[in-house]
């Protein structure tokens, strides 16, 4: 099935964990060695895998840490479009670069997965608006306003609010953004920010890699009110994979992780500061374990609650540790379209969750290109 329509994953930080295993032994950004023909311990994507998962069509994260500012931030995204750009160059038989939804379908059809690039985390621009223009031209098609900590023109999900949503500056990104094509990203940020660019947008928006706080009460996931939204807008909440994401119990294991780290005096925004604590807090509480009929649960309450022309998938593959039973990494798939299959979706829903929802939604953006007001 997965042979006859691309299946487009709305998140991948393969590229960030490229780089950092680079950094660990004292490498250069720009220096980082490609070996993805063979699965790599800790990696969750290589080549094998990425065919065994059928996966059609790629966005790969062009992802900065909230540590780094100003230009510090601008810097490190251009070499994680460098480095992402080289990746793909790496493998011309297994990766073609899309910039279009017109290139995803050219370059499923001819047997690679599509690559396409989203930055994740708005303090990447630095606050220009040039710097965003940039971004698009070197082929960033989507981007995130926030990561884990506030831009000071969006509030993030998991910071205090600021802001309160978005500011007269932020709305101008959102608006720049449609202007020019790129898809606005409301992943990792707060409701009153998904709430404001929801007001503001003319075209369609998406949820590059979220769940539904219906089920998992995590301040990353999308409640309600915002899906039932996305049917006016036109826009794709795409389902992610991770534990604490999709499990009510792995939420709960992960916050108190996040406590633990705040006790150490480190900052709970920080992946790196996260990390360094999380073997001594697993230590006392071994993790609990989400399953792949949970995601399914997800997926199928976006779409009571959204309609099916508005879910996606988004793993978050290679920007987690934990990963969710049978979705251990980007071969497992297939076996998440298994269980829809059972559970009564057709071969036409399974199209729409897997890419066509998405493409629409690259389509509107591209048609919406110079219209915004």
């Amino acid at each position: 099935m997965l042979g006859r329509f691309p299946l487009i994953d709305g998140h991948n930080d393969l590229p960030w964990a490229l780089r950092g295993r680079a950094m660990e032994h004292g490498g250069d950004p720009g220096q980082v060695a490609f070996d993805l023909d063979a699965p790599a311990g800790g990696l969750h994507t290589d080549l094998p895998r990425l065919a065994a998962g059928r996966v059609g069509a790629q966005f790969w994260s062009v992802y900065v840490p909230v540590s780094l500012a100003g230009d510090g931030a601008v810097v490190a995204v251009l070499e994680q479009i460098d480095l992402a750009r080289r990746m793909i160059a790496r493998y011309p038989e297994s990766f073609g670069l899309a910039l279009t939804a017109d290139d995803i379908e050219q370059v499923f059809a001819s047997g690679r997965v599509a690559s396409l690039l989203g930055a994740e985390g708005g303090h990447a621009i630095a606050g220009s608006l040039g710097v965003l223009r940039m971004l698009y031209a070197l082929g960033v098609r989507y981007m995130t306003l926030t990561h884990n900590a506030n831009v000071g023109w969006a509030d993030s999900a998991t910071d205090e609010p600021q802001a309160g949503g978005l500011t007269a500056f932020g709305r101008d990104v959102v608006l720049q953004m449609q202007r020019i094509g790129m898809l606005v990203d409301l992943s990792h940020v707060s409701v009153s920010t998904m709430n404001d660019a929801l007001d503001l947008a003319q075209a369609p928006v998406i949820f590059s890699h979220s769940s539904a706080r219906a089920l998992t009460d995590s301040l990353r996931n999308v409640p309600d009110e915002v899906l039932e939204r996305l049917r006016a807008n036109g826009g794709v909440c795409m389902v992610t994979f991770v534990p604490a994401f999709v499990c009510q119990e792995c939420a709960d294991w992960f916050a108190g992780l996040k406590e633990f780290t705040a006790s150490k005096g480190l900052d709970v925004r920080s992946f790196t500061d996260i990390r360094s604590v999380e073997p001594e807090w697993t230590a006392a509480h071994p993790a609990p374990h989400a399953t792949l009929s949970q995601v399914a649960d997800h997926i199928e309450h976006v779409r009571s609650v959204a309609g099916i022309e508005h879910v996606g998938i988004g793993g978050d593959f290679d920007g987690t540790t934990e990963v969710t039973e049978g979705l251990e990494d980007v071969s497992t798939y297939p076996a998440l379209f298994a269980e829809l299959l059972c559970r009564g979706w057709s071969e036409s829903d399974c199209r729409a969750l897997a890419g066509g929802n998405i493409l629409r939604v690259l389509r509107a953006a591209e048609s919406f290109t110079g219209q915004a007001t």
